[in-house]
């Protein structure tokens, strides 16, 4: 196994300030001066380094798991530059040393598909910055005008003589020299690296094996711990006797963690989790060991009754209009859709390796938030943040789990106390991992519409019953008891997840309704199941009004062009009005979210004896700009994978208040043979940077079950298809 040495803030620090090493380049953004001075918050520089050898290593505060941040920022950055992309590297500046340099780096959250979109501008004004300090650099030694010098590929030439100076040679002077405040940014339309296929940064070390993840990582004296916390959530650890388990071999000690947790730690991780797995430990199961799957759907039903919801979105009055009953010749369309509990299922089950001294802590982990962990680490440990340091490690699995919730981080540093001076690697079970999540909030929707003789809709009321994730997360920024996140999608028109649709008359509301279990932002959040409601109640209403899906949705979406724009190019992609295969079905959604436009249209077949195949999907998106498509079309294809075996069999269930699925024999994931044929549609509008890797996993289940409609005559209300009878109607 490899080992990683940690970097001290100090060694870091002397090392980036050494003008004899290279070239250190603060990539400056307005107001850094009074940020620096404290006047105003603290805004997000980031650095680069120009070796002498010409290597450029560009430090990325955003967490790699898969996705190709780190490929996607390090390309901008380097289109600005003008450096040789071959000779490009990365690393990650620790939280630590953020806060050391009063957050230079800026946030180091990488979630919401905003690792790029937040991003592209100071990393790229950091490149052109650099860029226009080595040209001075050049200019000043020839004594020429800087006019007269040109970057390109390492290189800054002279144009009238001819001579050239490679950038590793201009490193230390150029160092020097103050940090332009005045920076011009290249058009899109003129990118040379940037809005490439160039191949992903990680992609070597991952084949052979090279890269850590915090599963691997092995450290000097290293011992490991296995955990297990109460099963039912907010219950408590009753009693243990930890006596058989220091006599297995290689067991250090038995801590209690907490007060719901009991931990091993041992030589070796088998061996602890051996010895735990034999432990008599007796569970205070507390107030929520009733609890239920159908207790919990009860209180949401009651939910989609009651007088009282918080408004997200409201055109008109929509009660008044349904309280009418139907129009002339028209109809009153009702239905009630729902959403269940799933789990993250990261490959990598979470983990932290922590080193607890009374004068500092450190821990190693794979996690989407480095100052979220470092305050976790903090917390734990006892010790002021400037006392603590974590170093970030690639991500196997993310999708939301490693973000906002560092409770894996709080035990590790827990556990660590109980061994001072001694580096402890807590890795959790794929067990613990399952029982112990933050699951995808559950969730019921009933929508009531009135259509006009012509079909038209004249009002539309959504009432959504279920679960806040921030409430159960950062409660304090509830504001009048709403929860934004809970409307993603079905805003009003806006930058960020605005419903695509214009209606006369429309209300969406949310009936707060907070099970036990706690929820945690999912990879597409609330608007996996908020373009399932809308997108199949939309196709309700088409069939209820005789009319074609794509035609219906035109109408509605005439003063949403982009909304339209992806709907059209997947729909033309795909053939719809034209004959598909034999046996095949096809189905539409689209939706607006993290800041771009998606839409998908599904083909799918459903066998006599019920069993679905999704034989093809088209994807189309405009996330305003692409900066590798390559890794684009990856995100929209893995976006299917997460999607669809959401939709296909993702559910935990509860039970005497504990989750039932405990491992990927009862929480399966979609085989490859399952796969269908992803074919997408990049149609990048500009003028606007919208997110990549989760938005289209909105558009999987709705386009496919409103397809299973097309081709059965059923109506699939809830999820998974798992649980339902496919059958021809």
């Amino acid at each position: 196994m490899t080992e990683l040495k940690p970097l001290s803030r100090r060694g870091f620090l002397a090392t980036a300030g050494a003008a004899t090493a290279g070239l250190t380049l603060g990539f400056h953004i307005p107001f850094g001066e009074a940020q620096a001075q404290g006047s105003i918050p603290p805004e997000i520089n980031a650095w680069v380094v120009v070796k002498p050898d010409d290597t450029v290593v560009i430090r990325i505060a955003r967490s790699e798991m898969g996705q190709g941040s780190l490929t996607g920022l390090a390309q901008l950055v380097a289109e600005e530059l003008e450096c040789n992309w071959a000779k490009v590297t990365t690393e990650y500046p620790t939280p630590g040393q953020n806060l050391a340099r009063n957050r230079a780096w800026g946030n180091f959250s990488t979630g919401g598909s905003r690792g790029i979109r937040e991003s592209h501008d100071y990393v790229r004004k950091g490149g052109a910055a650099a860029r226009m300090m080595l040209v001075q650099a050049a200019a000043e030694q020839w004594k020429a005008p800087v006019t007269e010098c040109t970057a390109a590929n390492s290189v800054v030439t002279h144009r009238p003589s001819g001579r050239t100076l490679r950038y590793g040679q201009l490193a230390d002077a150029a160092g020097k020299l103050p940090v332009p405040t005045d920076v011009a940014l290249k058009d899109p339309k003129d990118w040379k690296i940037a809005g490439k296929s160039v191949k992903r940064l990680d992609t070597v070390d991952k084949l052979t094996g090279k890269q850590v993840y915090g599963a691997d990582l092995q450290l000097p004296g290293m011992l490991n711990a296995a955990i297990k916390d109460c099963p039912v959530f907010g219950g408590k650890v009753k009693s243990f006797d930890a006596a058989a388990a220091m006599k297995k071999p290689g067991v250090k000690k038995v801590v209690q963690v907490g007060d719901s947790a009991v931990a091993v730690i041992a030589d070796t991780w088998w061996r602890a989790k051996s010895a735990l797995d034999d432990m008599a430990i007796v569970w205070d199961e507390g107030q929520h060991a009733n609890v239920s799957s159908e207790s919990i759907a009860a209180m949401l039903r009651e939910g989609l009754e009651a007088k009282e919801a918080a408004v997200g979105n409201k055109v008109g009055e929509a009660l008044t209009v349904l309280a009418q009953g139907a129009p002339a010749g028209g109809h009153i369309v009702s239905a009630t859709y729902g959403y269940p509990f799933q789990n993250h299922a990261t490959m990598e089950p979470m983990n932290a390796t922590a080193k607890w001294t009374p004068d500092f802590c450190e821990v190693w982990t794979p996690t989407q938030n480095g100052e979220a962990a470092l305050a976790a680490a903090s917390e734990a440990s006892g010790l002021p943040p400037a006392k603590c340091e974590v170093y970030k490690l690639h991500l196997g699995g993310g999708f939301g789990r490693r973000g906002a919730v560092h409770d894996w981080v709080r035990q590790a540093v827990a556990i660590a106390k109980e061994m001072p001076g001694v580096p402890v690697k807590l890795l959790w079970s794929r067990e613990e991992d399952m029982l112990h999540g933050r699951y995808h909030p559950v969730t019921q929707c009933k929508m009531t519409a009135a259509l006009d003789a012509n079909g038209d809709v004249q009002a539309l009321h959504m009432r959504i019953s279920g679960q806040s994730i921030v409430a159960g997360i950062f409660p304090q920024n509830i504001r009048n008891g709403v929860d934004p996140v809970v409307f993603q999608g079905l805003n009003p028109p806006g930058p960020e997840a605005s419903i695509g649709y214009s209606f006369p008359n429309l209300l969406i509301d949310h009936a707060m309704r907070n099970p036990h279990v706690p929820p945690g932002f999912w990879r597409g959040v609330n608007l996996n199941q908020n373009t399932i409601y809308l997108e199949c109640f939309i196709d309700e209403l088409a069939k209820a009004a005789n009319k074609d899906p794509l035609e219906f949705r035109r109408k509605l979406m005439a003063n949403h062009p982009k909304h339209r724009a992806v709907l059209e190019a997947v729909a033309e992609k795909a053939g719809w009005g034209k004959p598909a295969p034999a046996g095949v079905f096809r189905g539409l959604a689209q939706c607006m979210g993290f800041g771009a436009y998606v839409a998908a249209c599904a083909e799918v077949s459903v066998s006599k004896d019920g069993k679905v195949k999704v034989h093809r999907i088209v994807a189309s998106t405009d996330p305003g700009h692409v900066v590798n498509p390559q890794q684009v079309e990856a995100q929209i294809e893995g976006s299917f994978v997460y999607g669809l075996t959401a939709a296909l069999y993702g559910e935990c269930t509860v039970a005497k208040g504990r989750i039932e699925q405990e491992n990927f024999d009862t929480y399966p994931m979609m085989r490859i043979d399952e796969m269908p044929k992803v074919e997408s549609v990049l149609i990048p509008s500009g003028g606007f940077w919208g997110g990549v890797g989760e938005p289209t996993i909105a558009v999987a289940a709705p386009a496919v079950l409103n397809a299973i409609f097309a081709a059965t005559g059923k109506r699939v209300r809830s999820l998974p298809l798992k649980n339902h009878d496919l059958k021809s109607a």
